[in-house]
């Protein structure tokens, strides 16, 4: 089944035009619990990987039953062709990215987790490997994602608040307020209005869910109109829990965009209108949502949200990871 992200409540651009300076794609991924086949995308599904190539392992010293000198093999976390995904780009020619990571957050000074990123051209890959290695133990089961298929969807996202002009934080801030004063005046206007009767308990019922979702939800620029939840590919990095921090090459100094997000859920009650339309309670009940399809992969890492990013001057210099 494909995934469609509702269009946006407002058109942004249309109101700030200075905006369409600071727009960018994203592919959303939109996994959803199931086994793909080794040659199509994925998370933690089967590999299209060579089988006279090793499989990656990690080194570090991770737990007492595991002896020191004992590699332990990564974790198949994402299969994703360019196919698939138009934001994916890599090394030229390569149109496969298979992500892997360590099952432990015990890397490095800050202790966070280790991950592999692998191209491949596709059509050179040969003979496939039938039986993939698994780690025998994770440090968190939060770690381990459950397999799951993709509905890969391009949407369009605006660059974090944080890191527009001054100028256009402020115009979006009173805009912002604006809606709440517009708000406000709708709300005192139905307080003295004639009551509304109904037919029967379930209409009423109903109409108060309704009340209560358009109450408790108010469109806003981070929430609504600037960057996707979720899984994807692309796009740019949301700065919601700290201040924006820079991620420039180590090896050539350029700045380095995301290429995979990984979060701990599709969306979330200040993100809602992301929601799939395929997703959205049939009742016309907008703030029931199935909790498998808020958390379908089950991965939690640092505060909630992992970034993978690289180079564009060149993919294949070592990638950085950022956190939220």
């Amino acid at each position: 089944m494909t995934r469609t992200t509702p269009p946006r409540p407002v058109d942004v651009e249309a109101v700030f035009p200075a905006l369409s300076a600071h727009r960018r794609t994203a592919t959303r991924l939109h996994p959803r619990r199931g086994v793909a086949k080794a040659d199509e995308s994925s998370l933690a599904g089967p590999l299209w990987w060579p089988a006279d190539e090793p499989w990656p392992v990690c080194v570090a010293v991770h737990a007492p039953e595991l002896r020191d000198e004992d590699p332990l093999p990564l974790l198949a976390v994402a299969q994703l062709y360019t196919r698939d995904i138009p934001d994916l780009v890599g090394p030229e020619g390569h149109d496969l990215l298979q992500v892997f990571w360590c099952p432990f957050e015990v890397h490095g000074p800050d202790r966070t987790i280790e991950v592999v990123l692998r191209w491949w051209r596709s059509r050179e890959v040969g003979d496939v490997l039938t039986h993939q290695p698994e780690p025998p133990v994770a440090g968190r089961a939060e770690c381990v994602p459950t397999p799951c298929v993709l509905h890969p969807e391009q949407v369009v996202e605006h660059e974090c608040l944080g890191l527009l002009s001054e100028e256009l934080q402020e115009a979006i801030a009173d805009w912002e307020e604006g809606l709440l004063d517009e708000e406000e005046d709708d709300e005192d206007a139905s307080d003295s209005s004639e009551p509304q009767s109904y037919d029967t308990y379930e209409e009423y019922e109903a109409a108060m869910a309704r009340a209560r979702t358009e109450e408790e939800y108010e469109v806003d620029y981070m929430g609504d109109l600037s960057i996707a939840p979720g899984w994807k590919v692309g796009g740019f990095a949301s700065w919601h829990l700290t201040d924006p921090a820079r991620v420039d090459c180590a090896v050539c100094g350029t700045p380095m965009p995301p290429l995979l997000t990984v979060d701990k859920w599709e969306c979330d009650g200040g993100s809602r209108s992301w929601l799939p339309l395929e997703d959205r309670d049939p009742t016309d009940a907008p703030d029931v949502i199935d909790p498998i399809v808020i958390d379908p992969v089950g991965v939690y890492l640092g505060r909630g949200l992992m970034r993978v990013h690289t180079c564009p001057a060149d993919p294949e210099h070592p990638h950085r990871l950022s956190f939220q």
